[in-house]
């Protein structure tokens, strides 16, 4: 059942997710638009499945939910002491740094993740992967401590990552 299931849904996220957005660009909620999208969010994930030999095989759905419930609360929060800094300081109080933050994460789509999650929240910015794979080039706009900055950044992110995508 698991094999047939896996040749089947290679992608069941990627499934689901081209089906709810097929049938929101439509703008209506039909029978026959959810069916179609059922159709292509199973096909297309299928037709490309060759092209992603080495997809995670563990995702735990409930720990990304949090994990993306706190990315909101740091963006929000986030915003906030950027607009403060730019607001009650001059810039030649700035402490920018370039940070490099060693990765414990191997796989592709949680690196992507971080290095998505540091750029969304305002105040950083991924710049570099190195070519092994093995660490990230960060940018900081104020970071009086940039190992405190790289210390939370592994703390707060990737070891969530780690727990999600095993």
């Amino acid at each position: 059942m698991t094999r047939a299931f896996n040749w089947l849904f290679p992608h069941p996220f990627l499934t689901v997710l081209l089906a709810i957005v097929w049938i929101l660009l439509q703008g209506q909620f039909t029978a026959g638009m959810a069916v179609f999208g059922v159709i292509l969010g199973i096909i297309i994930p299928r037709a490309t499945a060759n092209w992603w030999p080495d997809r995670p095989h563990g995702f735990k759905l409930g720990r990304m939910m949090a994990y993306m419930v706190l990315v909101i609360w740091d963006i929000l929060v986030a915003n906030v002491q950027v607009a403060w800094i730019i607001l009650t300081r001059r810039n030649s109080k700035l402490r920018p740094a370039w940070i490099v933050i060693p990765l414990d994460l191997r796989t592709p789509e949680a690196i992507t993740v971080l290095a998505g999650t540091i750029t969304l929240t305002p105040g950083t910015v991924s710049a570099d992967i190195s070519n092994n794979g093995r660490s990230l080039l960060v940018h900081a706009l104020d970071a009086p401590d940039p190992d405190a900055v790289r210390d939370e950044i592994k703390q707060r992110y990737e070891s969530r990552l780690k727990e999600i995508f095993v």
